[in-house]
């Protein structure tokens, strides 16, 4: 009777799973004709669409990626401390010699910035190094069709399949982040439409291969966004004590004299120049850590990626390219974060403790997080998977016994 029973019950345990597993293969197929029908509008034909959908299937591993960004859910000690140190730093230098000529016609086409183009660079795929491993077409077409903002995914499906199509890119090449972001820039595929250029004169624009094409593409994005050359886009200030921080905020920009009217002053000791540029007050860890006025250019760059934490590490990083310092005011906390050399060896010292972490990159993964709650239960410290400069302190200190 047992027997029987559990039979049934994995009888009934199998169906159930099998079921499950095709509800996403059947609504996939419903999705992909519904988007068949709607490409010869997008400028796809349906025969190239069969063509460039032939045995697609869904990743529906997408979807955990799906409401997790770092430049919302991370410290700004952290986020800048990982996209912002001397490493990054050295290589931009090393970067903008190298493809000093494409660069510096980049920039005076489109009237923009050579290192804040670098540092886009820098930032989104640490200069080519980092491009994203997933194919778009089976990552995009599982967003168009499960989960969150369907309509938005589909739209950059769509997009991708046209890219496909006109022959810029090829198929085998077009891998990229989890939500379709691709080369060099990291474009979404609507975005590349609108604004990749052909940078090397081959003919073809492509942000795979090509750092010119890549490079040219990111200051039109600046230039079709609004820069204006020679402006800053912003600088670190000191607030008086007692300051009013209410009226902070980037969107919240008033004239330079009403900023110098109430005591606000540059860190680096330059006066705020008189100017009819209007400015808004930064305050990414609130009224006790780091301020800046911010201008037009910092919107600029904001909307490459709408994240203040993004546009700020953006920001700064361009300005230490220029030869500029680390900010003058230190975060609030007492815990700062760890630069990628910083977090290497925290993962070396991880592993020589016999922690699974699997390739020392620098990446703070899956692994990396439980070998460091494992030691911060170990030592007594709070239990939430931060690599931080106090774990990183213990963690070099020898073992007991040594």
């Amino acid at each position: 009777m047992k027997t029987a029973y559990l039979f049934l019950s994995l009888t009934l345990m199998t169906g159930t799973i099998a079921a499950q597993e095709a509800v996403p293969a059947e609504r996939f197929t419903t999705c992909m004709a519904a988007l068949r029908a709607e490409s010869p509008a997008k400028g796809v034909s349906t025969a190239a669409f069969d063509r460039l959908t032939r045995g697609l299937t869904p990743d529906m591993s997408v979807l955990e990626f799906l409401d997790y960004q770092p430049e919302f859910r991370t410290p700004i000690w952290d986020y800048l401390a990982g996209l912002v140190d001397e490493e990054r730093v050295a290589d931009a230098l090393a970067m903008r010699e190298k493809w000093a000529a494409p660069l510096a016609k980049a920039a005076e086409r489109y009237q923009v910035d050579a290192d804040t183009v670098v540092a886009v660079w820098g930032v989104e795929s640490n200069f080519g190094r980092n491009f994203g491993k997933r194919p778009l077409l089976t990552s995009l077409g599982t967003l168009a069709c499960f989960g969150r903002r369907q309509a938005y995914f589909r739209g950059e499906f769509l997009s991708t399949l046209k890219i496909l199509d006109t022959g810029d890119i090829a198929p085998e090449r077009l891998v990229g982040s989890w939500a379709g972001a691709f080369g060099h820039t990291q474009f979404m595929p609507s975005t590349f439409l609108r604004l990749a250029v052909d940078g090397d004169g081959d003919g073809r624009r492509d942000l795979m291969d090509s750092v010119p094409d890549a490079l040219a593409s990111t200051a039109n994005f600046l230039h079709r966004a609004g820069w204006r050359k020679g402006e800053p886009w912003g600088y670190e200030v000191v607030l008086p004590s007692a300051f009013d921080s209410s009226v902070s905020g980037r969107r919240n920009k008033r004239p330079l004299s009403y900023w110098t009217g109430r005591g606000v002053q540059r860190a680096d000791g330059q006066p705020i120049a008189a100017s009819d540029a209007a400015a808004g007050l930064l305050l990414p860890a609130g009224p006790r850590g780091p301020a800046f006025l911010v201008f037009r250019n910092f919107d600029v760059i904001y909307g490459y990626n709408a994240a203040e934490s993004y546009a700020l590490a953006i920001a700064h990083l361009a300005d230490r390219i220029k030869g500029g310092k680390a900010f003058a005011a230190p975060w609030p906390t007492d815990d700062p974060g760890l630069s990628r050399q910083e977090r290497r060896e925290l993962q070396t010292l991880l592993a020589s403790r016999g922690h699974p972490i699997g390739e020392i990159d620098g990446m703070i993964g899956a692994n990396s997080r439980q070998a460091i709650q494992a030691e911060q239960k170990r030592l007594g410290m709070v239990v939430d998977g931060r690599p931080g400069q106090k774990l990183l302190a213990a963690l070099r200190a020898p073992p007991p016994g040594r």
